[in-house]
């Protein structure tokens, strides 16, 4: 359920507990300089290269939005983050606590992978992962932040104006956040129009009474965004309408410059 404000305020919230599956929407979450707490805690590594497992690349990886993650109890800060628990496609459950959890993902993916925690910002080195380019129908490399699981940063951010411009340019497709796996869906109220967060680049935006994130890019899109999600069909119109109309961006990558806890229906201001 998302609140459809008349003023820009958050409209919903989303942690992903495992890079690449399918995440868990919620109602409020802390916020530290390493984002929404608990946020890309852990990824799947492949045992034979040592990369970070992902949909990023779907030829070696298929079928990863098919996989959802949820924590048993709620993450806090400066805690050690709690079990994970991961649904397979098949309906079985296998939380991050149980021996056999490396066998049950192995053998649901047919590549040998192993759940691991991030080390953290301050611990390091930067894991690689791999992506796959469309134009060049090439397998390329990539390191993330050192210490963490994130693509690039740790606050992604969309809005309702964004959405609803894609949905008015092919209105054939499903253009539902999960398919760009925002954490902040800011609804932008009705006069906002068009890719409203570009205009954030370079400017902070006040969430609630304490958080404050620096918007500092637009958000690239890949392969990911056509795949298939549960009931999501596969539809590659989703990248091309992106491509054609915003140059595949959509969303932005923020930093956080101030930490605290924000909610639903939050106010969003943009300094």
């Amino acid at each position: 359920m998302t609140i459809l404000p008349d003023a820009p305020a958050v409209a919903a919230l989303w942690r992903y507990p495992v890079k690449s599956m399918q995440g868990e929407e919620l109602n409020a979450s802390e916020v530290t300089a390493a984002g929404l707490v608990g946020d890309r805690g852990f990824a799947l590594v492949d045992q034979e290269t040592g990369k970070v497992a992902g949909a990023k690349n779907p030829r070696k990886w298929p079928g990863f939005f098919q996989f959802r993650a949820s924590y048993v109890t709620p993450p806090a800060a400066a805690k050690p983050l709690p079990a994970v628990r991961v649904t397979l496609p098949d309906g079985t459950c296998v939380t991050s606590d149980e021996s056999g959890i490396a066998s049950l993902l192995s053998a649901a993916l047919g590549r040998d992978v192993e759940l691991t925690a991030a080390a953290g910002p301050a611990a390091g080195p930067a894991a690689a992962a791999e992506g796959y380019d469309v134009d060049s129908d090439e397998v390329l490399d990539f390191q993330m932040p050192a210490g963490t699981f994130f693509d690039c940063a740790p606050v992604h951010i969309v809005t309702t104006a964004t959405l609803d411009r894609l949905r008015s340019l092919y209105p054939a497709g499903r253009f539902e956040p999960r398919r760009f796996r925002p954490n902040i869906i800011v609804g932008t109220g009705p006069d906002a129009a068009g890719f409203a967060e570009n205009d954030w680049v370079g400017r902070t935006v006040a969430v609630g009474g304490s958080v404050r994130l620096r918007v500092f890019k637009t958000t690239g899109r890949c392969v990911m965004t056509a795949l298939p999600q549960y009931d999501l069909p596969k539809d590659p119109g989703i990248l091309r309408t992106a491509a054609r109309h915003n140059n595949t961006m959509v969303g932005v990558y923020a930093e956080v410059l101030a930490g605290g806890t924000i909610r639903r229906g939050d106010a969003v201001t943009v300094l």
